[in-house]
């Protein structure tokens, strides 16, 4: 038998087949900074020690993204390692906060598959679990991606779309963040003066700044993930492909779009949830993405009264400034837009 992994192609995935995914991952202070060199982030509880502790956390957690990659990227060898595109995310969960020092493991399920109309790809439907070290869940996700067919002529597997939650209620998120004191949070010193009741539905936010993808940054970043997608490595391959050149994958365009966020919403320091997200279209090194926000909702939290919840529309865009909240063209988004990312955030009140 071969000694290598090919990786699984679309005709390779039965519905409620389990993967438990391989090489467990031990958060360190080194992947913490190596994330804020990658992106800049600048929200102070992830930031500083010191600010964490005087509002409740024991010590800085880790980033919610750095989580959701690392986890991310241990399902990549069994889910996607063949994929075209990553197509979007549904129902994510942040359940325990992570620091340096805790194990994180993925296990994930298939929950739905359709073939398409070419019979070259098909989609992928797959819950994922995050787990630290002591078994508690972290973290847990849907996500689509389509991924290549080994053999055009294979029969496709019975076809499932799942049905997946538009939104999560305020009552099933906040998990990760342990109870903290509102008053002990300084405003000067994470940035910005603007708490929960700031905030109102419908207000818009340019974030004015702009960050340049490099070609070596996204590929630090997926090493650091250990996401092994071709699409984002391989010249070679995807010279020869449908856009000639390698993919930025699309957790690093999240991150770039939450790291600019900070200018006009610093003090929402905790992704709690993501109701939903869409890659929109492809990035390529040497873009510039600018990002703009849309307060959808504002909630308070059942039995708490130190953070509210902001559910916020993010949206980036390639070498286009926000200033004109780009989105849509008649029915189809704007060609700028390549993401749109539909999450909740807590905030101190």
């Amino acid at each position: 038998m071969p000694k290598t992994n090919p990786g699984r192609f679309f005709e390779d995935f039965r519905l409620g087949e389990k993967l438990r995914h391989a090489t467990p991952r031990t958060v360190t202070t080194g992947d913490t900074a190596l994330y804020t060199g990658l992106y800049g982030s600048r929200f102070a509880v992830q930031s500083a020690d010191s600010f964490a502790r005087a509002i409740g956390y024991p010590r800085s957690p880790v980033d919610d993204l750095l989580t959701f990659h690392i986890v991310f990227g241990k399902t990549v060898p069994d889910v996607s390692l063949n994929a075209v595109a990553n197509l979007g995310y549904a129902g994510c969960r942040f359940l325990s906060p992570v620091y340096p020092g805790d194990t994180l493991s993925t296990v994930s399920e298939v929950i739905g598959l359709k073939e398409n109309s070419n019979r070259k790809t098909g989609v992928v439907y797959v819950r994922s679990v995050g787990t630290n070290q002591h078994g508690d869940e972290v973290l847990d996700y849907v996500r689509w991606v389509m991924v290549r067919k080994r053999d055009e002529a294979a029969p496709a597997p019975p076809e499932l779309i799942p049905t997946l939650p538009k939104v999560l209620d305020p009552d099933a998120i906040g998990d990760a963040c342990p109870i903290i004191d509102p008053d002990a949070y300084d405003t000067g010193l994470a940035g910005q003066r603007h708490r929960f009741r700031d905030y109102a539905v419908g207000e818009r936010i340019d974030h004015v700044d702009g960050m340049t993808v490099e070609e070596a940054e996204h590929m630090i970043a997926t090493r650091l993930y250990q996401n092994t997608a071709k699409v984002h490595f391989n010249q070679f391959t995807e010279g020869q492909g449908r856009f000639g050149r390698r993919l930025i994958y699309g957790g690093h365009v999240i991150s770039i779009a939450r790291a600019l966020s900070f200018n006009g919403l610093a003090n929402a320091f905790h992704i709690a949830a993501i109701n939903g997200g869409r890659h929109v279209a492809p990035l390529f090194a040497g873009h510039t993405v600018f990002a703009w926000s849309e307060i959808l909702d504002v909630q308070e939290l059942p039995g708490r009264d130190d953070v509210g919840a902001l559910r916020i529309r993010t949206v980036a865009t390639k070498d286009q400034p926000c200033a004109g909240f780009p989105l849509r063209q008649g029915e189809d988004y704007d060609p700028s837009v390549i993401l749109d990312l539909d999450y909740w955030a807590l905030i101190p009140v």
